[in-house]
């Protein structure tokens, strides 16, 4: 039975994605779309049949790369006719990408593993339907910069486009700074089994997770005036990013790993009933 709804819950997500992407009216957005489920389905095989995880991450990096890029490239008429704008989002996501990959990816080859999937990867329904979960997640994260790149007017160069890059790097540098002050932490060994209150830790449970919120809203805002019609369907993205993040494979796991570690713990229940969940309190 867990066999069946995996691969229903597999083929649910590839539907949403392309129904979306097709929604938009450009078979530009479709064709990328479906070459991000193409690569995890790729990477799957070599993954299940060696049972590792440590390759996942990048590849998702990997994949925004190959999109985004595609996009650029496909409509530029290769970069004969280049879009400031464009050219300045696709650098944008190709610096998140690359930074965020690079780091996951040093992370685990330096813990030897993601604990996540230690049940996920025996079963290859259940893999499989995680490898395809990241192709939706790179869908629909990415589908209004594809969008706004693939029309006709591409990327709108205006007040909005400045604003939403104003979010990006508001929200990037926020996510970085929350990685490098979690990471210098860990690398502690008296911090092993300690939990992090310093920093921007100490004004917010989850700062790295709200940056990723933020700098993914400052790209549907900077997309959004290239988009009409049902193409407004693609500023999911955000609202994705947060169901994503806060219920599904960040803050709700992280919270209830914690909350067995240190729930008996005072400083912990005092700290985590003073300090938001997400949002920075900069007046702690």
């Amino acid at each position: 039975m867990k066999q069946i709804i995996n691969i229903l819950i597999s083929m649910m997500a590839f539907l949403i994605a392309v129904l979306i992407a097709g929604a938009t009216g450009i078979d530009l957005v479709l064709r990328v779309v479906i070459l991000a489920f193409i690569i995890q389905w790729i990477a799957f095989l070599p993954a299940y049949i060696f049972q590792t995880e440590k390759f996942y991450d990048l590849t998702g990096s990997l994949t925004y790369l190959s999109v985004i890029w595609y996009s650029l490239i496909s409509s530029s008429d290769n970069f004969a006719n280049l879009n400031g704008a464009n050219i300045a989002i696709v650098l944008l996501i190709t610096l998140w990408a690359t930074r965020l990959g690079s780091f996951l990816f040093m992370r685990i080859h330096k813990d030897g593993e993601d604990k996540r999937f230690r049940t996920i990867k025996p079963s290859a329904t259940q893999f499989f339907m995680t490898w395809t979960l990241q192709g939706l997640w790179v869908s629909l994260c990415s589908m209004c910069a594809l969008t706004a790149i693939s029309s006709d007017s591409g990327v709108v160069m205006n007040a909005l486009f400045y604003l939403g890059l104003g979010l990006f790097l508001y929200g990037f540098i926020t996510e970085v700074i929350a990685d490098k002050q979690k990471t210098a932490f860990r690398s502690i060994p008296e911090n092993r089994d300690k939990f992090i209150t310093s920093g921007l830790w100490a004004k917010s449970r989850h700062p790295n997770f709200f940056g990723e919120i933020v700098l993914w809203s400052g790209i549907a805002v900077m997309s959004f005036s290239s988009l009409n019609g049902l193409q407004y369907l693609t500023l999911i993205s955000p609202l994705f990013t947060y169901l994503l993040l806060v219920y599904v494979s960040g803050v709700r796991m992280l919270e209830d790993r914690a909350d067995k570690k240190w729930g008996h713990n005072e400083d912990y229940i005092k700290y985590k009933s003073e300090t938001p969940v997400l949002l920075i309190n900069y007046m702690k």
